[in-house]
């Protein structure tokens, strides 16, 4: 089944409000609407860049006189993660060439010019990944021949 949702995108209205109440024109509320769909299709909303509940927003664009949209971004899938299958590969290597189990992930993070030690070698990217190989293989060489 193909799911036709939307995912990573991002659309801005500019939008008018007329207050008219008994006919009478009081004048008009002007709001910058912004939704945002997240890749899990997740919906967050600011109303004039300020963060709001997601029903707030789409009940200003449903009762807006006039809405024009102004700008739709759609952002990339974020990448695929290498998964726990391989980062438990990933470990057994590091493993076999003398690097104790607690340093696995600060090694990773030193790899990547992370700060931290990382929380998972499973949400490398395949390019993390590689980048982390890398590292290894610069500081014990013999990790070429362990694979």
């Amino acid at each position: 089944m193909k799911d036709s949702k939307p995912r990573n995108i991002s659309r801005t209205w500019e939008t008018v409000t007329e207050h008219r109440p008994h006919g009478e024109y009081w004048g008009d509320t002007l709001h910058t609407v912004t939704l945002t769909a997240d890749q899990h299709g997740t919906l967050t909303a600011q109303l004039d860049g300020q963060p709001v509940p997601v029903a707030d927003a789409v009940r200003v664009l449903h009762y807006a006189t006039r809405t024009e949209l102004i700008r739709e971004e759609r952002t990339p899938e974020p990448a695929p993660v290498i998964g726990k299958p391989r980062a438990a590969r990933l470990h057994r290597l590091m493993g076999r060439v003398g690097l104790p189990s607690a340093q696995h992930y600060a090694l990773a993070a030193a790899a990547l010019g992370e700060w931290a030690p990382l929380h998972s070698l499973a949400t490398l990217t395949e390019q993390e990944a590689r980048a982390v190989w890398v590292h290894l293989c610069r500081l014990y060489p013999q990790a070429r021949t362990a694979a």
